[in-house]
């Protein structure tokens, strides 16, 4: 088996690695041409402008080249957990609208302030920082409003909202804040048909008109998620606020919405041996050899990303053939079963631990079915030592025809 020639044209460009690994035997390659297509697929099922969501550090993937596709590829602004996260951005030169929505009291709001970032504000106490912030600096701060309309997590509390409101339309009164956005978070986004994805949304609306009669109505208003946007457009309102969709992972678990998974993960093979029958494989000898096999080494374990739990149940893809994962998965290694005839795997060959799945290989979502997660926990968890390289492979096709949405008629009128 050949190590791939890099020369060859058929292989995607690569376009940018992050620094000095310390791991560089391990590549988390990210196609910035898939990310452009799956922001196209979600622009097409909702008939929304995107926020692109890179919090996390883009789910893993790097969240200021992914801000970069994604923006380049019609989405027209971002979406991020925290306040260091939007500055991060912010310092590479990015001047989209950036959302942050999680604050604890220490946040620097008015670092944030400075710097144009929208604070969403989910209490009086928050909203109270943020007011503080925006007087001492002599300005106006921008806000969106996060409300709480089931999902019983961060938002503005129903028996709380009278009293923000008033507060919120005194500081609109003062000029201390614009309200730019309301939003708020599903709960069952990923069941298309529940029905409390209609009453949060009918919830928002109420919540947005009480806004408008005390002068202190919102700009727009975002609500769908990655599932939502994609097969409830009568949700998108203004915007929608897709994560995990942008990275071509799985929003609804048998659904196939034309999305192209952009991280594939690889690990040069370090050590190819022989191992005779009877021999156990890692800690404990959970894997006896019945036979005579070889086995390869690959430098990647739980402290790169791979799940401890999922040891002896991965496959692992080297050139077109599959191998199984045996014994336990260490934090810096894992242990493949090569087969008597060693599937002619040579030292320097790359494994592909997960990829696009286009061709039959493994996928993250496989990853986490295997461990009963999801995928979203799978790519946000790469990173650490492993070596990012971008590339730029060609998926620039027109978005696919998504199947028809799923759901209740539409609630309100898109604004």
């Amino acid at each position: 088996m050949t190590t791939p020639d890099p020369d060859d044209p058929a292989l995607p460009t690569p376009v940018q690695t992050d620094p000095v690994p310390t791991n560089p035997a391990l590549t988390a390659t990210v196609d910035l041409d898939a990310i452009a297509h799956n922001v196209s697929v979600v622009r097409a099922a909702s008939g929304a402008d995107v926020i692109a969501v890179v919090k996390a550090d883009g789910y893993g993937h790097g969240a200021v080249p992914v801000a970069r596709a994604a923006l380049e590829a019609g989405a027209t602004e971002l979406g991020v957990a925290v306040i260091g996260e939007a500055l991060a951005l912010r310092a590479a030169g990015l001047d989209a609208p950036i959302t942050a929505w999680l604050h604890t009291n220490d946040a620097d709001f008015g670092g944030a302030i400075a710097a144009g970032v929208d604070l969403a504000v989910s209490s009086r106490r928050q909203l109270g920082r943020v007011l503080d912030a925006a007087r001492a600096l002599g300005t106006t701060a921008t806000i969106s409003v996060k409300v709480d309309t089931g999902l019983n997590r961060s938002g503005v509390a129903a028996d709380e909202w009278s009293d923000f409101a008033a507060d919120l339309a005194a500081a609109v009164a003062e000029e201390a804040v614009t309200v730019r956005a309301m939003m708020c978070h599903l709960a069952r986004g990923d069941e298309p048909e529940h029905p409390l994805n209609s009453e949060q949304a009918r919830r928002l609306d109420t919540a947005r008109a009480d806004l408008v009669r005390r002068g202190a109505g919102p700009e727009v208003m975002h609500l769908a998620n990655s599932p939502a946007a994609l097969t409830r457009p009568d949700l998108a309102r203004d915007l929608v606020r897709p994560g995990i969709a942008i990275y071509g992972g799985v929003p609804i678990p048998g659904r196939d919405f034309g999305l192209i998974p952009a991280m594939t993960l690889s690990g040069e093979v370090a050590l190819v041996k022989r191992l005779p029958a009877g021999q156990g494989v890692s800690y404990s000898h959970t894997w006896v050899s019945e036979r005579d096999t070889m086995i390869a080494v690959v430098p990647a374990g739980y402290a790169d990303g791979v799940p401890r739990t999922a040891s002896g149940r991965l496959r692992v893809r080297i050139g077109d053939r599959d191998f199984p994962q045996i014994g336990r998965i260490c934090m810096d290694q894992i242990v493949i079963d090569l087969g008597a005839d060693g599937g002619g795997v040579r030292e320097g060959d790359r494994a592909e631990l997960f990829g696009t799945g286009l061709t039959g290989g493994p996928t993250a979502q496989e990853w986490a079915e295997t461990v009963g997660t999801i995928d979203y926990e799978i790519l946000s968890r790469i990173g650490g030592r492993t070596a990012r390289t971008y590339v730029r492979s060609g998926h620039t096709a027109d978005a696919p025809q998504v199947p028809d949405p799923v759901g209740e008629p539409q609630v309100g009128e898109r604004r």
